[in-house]
């Protein structure tokens, strides 16, 4: 099942939303067995991992980035050009940092909490030019 490719239909129709909860960047050795990340990438140095919050203070996990999470609902193609250079140039005409975690489906992006709404809004401006 591909995805959308085309820039403006992506950006038309990439609608975010932001998900519930605050989520944190973390690294260890190895992925603790009661831990359900919502993404891990192992790094010569070590595994990071992407946790809600509560789960890493559960578990005792350090982090010092606390972020929001938020969904492009649009089927972006993992071969599309110019979807993340468009909403990361937005992003920061409003001095928010992002990282960004794609899947198969969709892309999610993780922003300063305290940003979140100002985030939602600014990505939602750049989808209206090509609605």
């Amino acid at each position: 099942m591909s995805g959308e490719r085309d820039l403006a239909v992506l950006l038309s129709t990439m609608e975010p939303e932001l998900q519930p909860g605050r989520y944190i960047f973390t690294t260890t050795k190895r992925i603790p067995e009661t831990a359900n990340p919502v993404a891990f990438v192992r790094e010569a140095e070590g595994v990071t991992l992407v946790l809600d919050q509560d789960q890493a203070d559960r578990l005792g996990l350090p982090y010092e980035y606390i972020a929001a999470m938020i969904t492009l609902s649009v089927h972006s193609s993992l071969d599309a050009v110019g979807l993340t250079a468009a909403f990361a140039g937005q992003l920061a005409t409003g001095g928010i940092s992002c990282n960004v975690v794609a899947g198969y489906f969709h892309d999610h992006l993780f922003v300063p909490i305290d940003q979140a709404d100002l985030a939602v809004d600014l990505l939602r401006d750049l989808a209206k030019p090509h609605t």
